[in-house]
């Protein structure tokens, strides 16, 4: 996923904390925040210490930023939107972040 798609900055996730609506399943939490004009959606990933060392986390990472990629073209353009991975991601597959991934932005509204 390239650069321009990513909530990077902490001033920027604050505002999605603060400002935007959540829902959340068993693996994930969801922050989203619609904007005015935009080209297309960002996203941030958060995957806290709780999940494991280092490998673990940029694991689940790279697992999440693949789902995202497949579903891209199904986002809205309009939105910023945070993924929060809870300690129950730990060990998942691909095909259970898959799932529990796209269940919880259905939640949202997102999908």
């Amino acid at each position: 996923m390239k650069k321009e798609y990513r909530v990077k900055k902490e001033r920027e996730f604050q505002k999605v904390f603060d400002e935007g609506r959540s829902v959340a399943n068993r693996m994930f939490v969801i922050y989203w925040l619609p904007k005015e004009a935009a080209e297309h959606f960002r996203v941030g990933i958060s995957v806290g210490k709780k999940i494991g060392n280092a490998v673990h986390r940029n694991r689940l990472k790279r697992l999440i930023r693949q789902c995202l990629h497949e579903v891209q073209k199904d986002l809205p353009e309009n939105v910023d939107f945070l993924v929060i991975a809870r300690p129950n991601a730990k060990n998942l597959s691909y095909n259970e972040v898959k799932t529990n991934l796209n269940h919880v932005l259905k939640l949202a509204g997102l999908l």
